[in-house]
């Protein structure tokens, strides 16, 4: 059994067969704290702990769905032709939302972190806090950070995003398709993206176009505000 562990179809099964099984559960009982994502890596975790497994053994396989994830953001552009007649007519003020709202989200960040006193280093790794997690990892490296806290992050940031952020916006009376998926992927990255298609393939599209633009924008700034404001 051993052996199999160490298999990279091991790592690939438990992926698949968690996530299956967490969206049984989100259909049963539609609660939002049973966000699908939330409970595969809760089940994963679990599963390694209670088996004595170790990481590496288990990424063996999670590597190789790691690898998709590209793929995956290319394919986003298949959306993106759809409706690009009517995102190029907003492309202004979509622009002017995602940058704002990505250098706020690096700035109040910092001011918090700052507030309350906390480490330079953890301040470093949670500064990219809002973009994907392959362009945060870099982000933390090149200021200084610990990529490991930042994926942590990344990814709990992407959940609560998920989770929340469609209620959050319901509340705020924001109901424009349009403004709900530039929202979600400019706070939330991937994991929001995946949420704001279950809102319609516009807010989707949006969401995945507004991940890549603050992506960028944050690769480009993150550095530099860090080092202006601390």
């Amino acid at each position: 059994m051993r052996d199999f562990f160490q298999l990279p179809v091991f790592g690939i099964f438990i992926t698949l067969l968690a996530f299956f099984v967490a969206g049984k559960i989100k259909r049963k009982w539609d609660y939002v704290l049973l966000n699908p994502v939330l409970l595969s890596i809760t089940f994963i975790i679990l599963f390694l702990l209670i088996f004595n497994i170790d990481f590496e053994d288990y990424n063996r396989g999670g590597q190789y769905l790691s690898f998709f994830l590209g793929p995956a953001v290319v394919a986003l552009g298949v959306f993106f032709y759809e409706k690009y007649e009517e995102i190029k007519q907003n492309i202004k003020p979509f622009l002017v939302a995602v940058a704002a709202g990505g250098v706020s989200g690096i700035i109040s960040i910092i001011l918090l972190l700052m507030l309350f006193r906390v480490p330079d280093l953890i301040i470093n790794s949670l500064a990219a806090k809002s973009v994907t997690t392959p362009i945060a990892i870099e982000i933390s490296r090149l200021t200084g950070g610990v990529p490991e806290i930042t994926a942590g992050i990344v990814i709990a940031v992407g959940i609560f995003g998920n989770a929340f952020g469609p209620a959050i916006l319901r509340l705020l009376k924001i109901k424009n398709k349009a403004a709900i998926g530039a929202a979600l992927g400019t706070a939330a990255h991937g994991i929001g993206t995946a949420r704001a298609f279950e809102e319609g393939h516009l807010a989707g599209v949006y969401s995945g176009l507004a991940m890549c633009v603050n992506g960028i924008i944050t690769a480009l700034l993150a550095p530099y505000l860090l080092q202006w404001i601390i």
